[in-house]
């Protein structure tokens, strides 16, 4: 069965609206997508999620404006944060309001971005099955939800429905079939081009001489005599350094700190290290971080990569670069495109409206970030489009976050804004 959770309006109510407001919004509806409308229903259901995602204690499951008073009563519920003085009815409602404008803002870059995506993935006829959705779902969901109780207790307690996460579960797809299609064919590399590459690069492909160290470090000159003759009188550096060596982090090792190269170290223990033959306990040496007592136990010598030793990671770096390039040009064409023929109510204006307020900066996909952002209300884990987003409320403890669905692809993809997340599974 297929879920489609952001109707259009109807035909014959669209054609009515259409031929009364010219590029207007209807009525009942949050924005206008082409010839698409998201609802001002499917807006309050997404809303609800949401909020019911960052729902804590007594606060109300989303905020009810243009009033808020059961906003507000749910916050007086609350215990005041320790120190704090006790708010006033005002303060609170100007608290839901806040709370309200950030998740409408949220929501409604998510339900526009989405159209985005489905608009794009019908012109490149870029599909995904129900079965291929069902199969993603029906994996994660295994592994977020042990028990199909934790599961059904997870969509009463958010308010999600299944129709939900498969919804957000095709837009990961869709988004993952769109970056493939758009990519393709930009990204062949031949031979000339890794030997180009090798040639202008070759520097990148050598490694220097490095040296493996035993070293001791301690605050005063003393100590590290001391430590010295501990040495010379047969005593291990692991022996030593677990007695005397204030470098926690070599001291965790024995004393062992490997693959040190030339112009890593302070100036004074660089130039020691370097001369030092093999085996030779040597120091005290004075820096900045106190008095180094070291061995070299083994000197590694400069090396370079061959072309043919380089030529698989030539390879994977072009294309990663020529993907890149073809999906960030995609991407601003893709916003161009969308925006122009995106129109908001006038209540519900963002960035990614054509005729969003002067002062607001676009926001989303352009900037990075993959295909397919979280969906408002989702659980964090859960079968979800990629990208990060604000946590709703505390995650219960031994949540198992299964792995996204499809490819990770390169930053920039049109991707539906996140919006605040219920919380994670349990």
């Amino acid at each position: 069965m297929t879920f489609r959770l952001i109707p259009v309006l109807a035909i014959a109510g669209a054609a009515v609206a259409v031929a009364g407001c010219g590029n207007d919004v209807p009525s009942n509806s949050v924005a206008k997508v082409g010839d698409s409308t998201i609802t001002k229903k499917e807006f309050d259901r997404w809303l609800t999620n949401a909020a019911s995602g960052q729902a804590q204690g007594g606060q109300a499951a989303r905020p009810d404006p243009p009033d808020f008073k059961k906003c507000v009563a749910g916050l007086q519920k609350q215990p005041a944060p320790q120190g704090a003085g006790k708010q006033s009815a005002a303060q609170l409602k100007k608290q839901c309001r806040q709370q309200y404008d950030q998740l409408k803002n949220e929501v409604m870059q998510f339900l526009i971005q989405a159209e985005w995506v489905q608009q794009e993935a019908a012109d490149r006829d870029v599909k995904v099955t129900d079965a291929e959705v069902k199969k993603s779902f029906d994996d994660q969901k295994k592994q977020a939800f042990p028990k199909d109780a934790d599961y059904q207790k997870f969509l009463k307690d958010s308010g999600m429905s299944e129709q939900d996460i498969l919804f957000r579960v095709k837009l990961d797809q869709l988004q993952t079939k769109l970056t493939q299609k758009v990519t393709k064919d930009k990204v062949k590399i031949s031979d000339q081009d890794i030997s180009e590459y090798y040639a202008k690069n070759k520097k990148r492909f050598a490694q220097p001489e490095r040296r493996d160290l035993n070293v001791v470090l301690t605050k005063t000159a003393a100590k590290a005599r001391q430590a010295k003759g501990e040495l010379d009188d047969g005593k291990s550096f692991k022996a030593v350094a677990k007695s005397h060596s204030i470098d926690e982090a070599s001291k965790a090792q024995g004393g062992k700190l490997p693959d040190v190269s030339k112009g890593q170290q302070e100036k004074a223990l660089d130039q020691a290290v370097f001369k030092a033959e093999t085996g030779e306990v040597s120091g005290p040496v004075k820096t900045q971080f106190g008095y180094y007592v070291f061995e070299v136990s083994k000197v590694k010598k400069a090396s370079q990569q061959s072309l043919e030793q380089a030529k698989e990671t030539v390879r994977n770096l072009l294309r990663s670069q020529r993907e890149q390039k073809a999906l960030d040009a995609f991407v601003k064409d893709f916003r161009e495109k969308y925006k122009s023929e995106t129109k908001c109510a006038k209540d519900f204006r963002v960035a990614e409206c054509e005729n969003a307020p002067k002062d607001k900066q676009d926001t989303g996909p352009a900037s990075g970030g993959a295909p397919g952002g979280a969906t408002p209300g989702a659980p964090q884990g859960t079968p979800a489009p990629q990208g990060a987003a604000p946590q709703g409320g505390a995650p219960p403890q031994g949540g198992a976050a299964p792995p996204q669905g499809g490819a990770a692809p390169p930053q920039g993809a049109p991707t539906p804004t996140p919006a605040p997340q219920a919380p994670a599974a349990p």
